[in-house]
């Protein structure tokens, strides 16, 4: 996975530049290891979509508020489409598979931060039966749009 990073940042910076995520500044390959290391643990894993040696996207398992016990049975997940293969089934793809793993791995609930302006984020979350669960309004300034950020969650069983 090592040898992927530099194809996920660029993955990543994409969506920094549409204004997909919370971060406004790209970040370097360096600036991304901690990140990388965080998804070797085996409960936190990160997900690559690759078809004939090209990454497609990738999705990743995050804790949530860690070192809290009472929160260890909730995930977050994210996910990140290169432009290219964006609404060609591959987001599609990685939350189904990210659902099926935290299921194996005995989560309760998977949740998603998003902001409120990434519309194709919402209508797929919402396939996948997620719901609202929050909603901070106008939190956050993304190229000069103030918008809010959407907790979006859902009960695995």
């Amino acid at each position: 996975m090592r040898k992927d990073l530099p194809a996920l940042v660029l993955i990543y910076n994409q969506a920094i530049g549409a204004g997909q995520t919370a971060d406004t500044v790209p970040l370097t390959v360096s600036e991304r290891q901690p990140w990388l290391e965080a998804h070797q643990d085996s409960r936190y894993p990160l997900f690559v979509a690759v078809n004939n040696g090209t990454i497609l996207g990738y999705a990743t398992l995050s804790k949530y508020r860690g070192g809290r016990p009472a929160l260890r049975s909730v995930v977050e997940v994210s996910y990140y489409i290169h432009r290219q293969y964006q609404r060609k089934g591959v987001g599609k793809a990685l939350l189904a598979h990210s659902l099926d793993a935290a299921r194996k791995l005995e989560f309760k609930h998977v949740f998603a931060l998003l902001l409120d302006t990434n519309l194709p984020s919402i209508r797929l979350l919402e396939r996948f039966d997620f719901v609202q669960w929050g909603h901070l309004p106008n939190i956050a300034e993304v190229n000069e749009i103030v918008c809010g950020q959407f907790f979006y969650g859902r009960q695995l069983y």
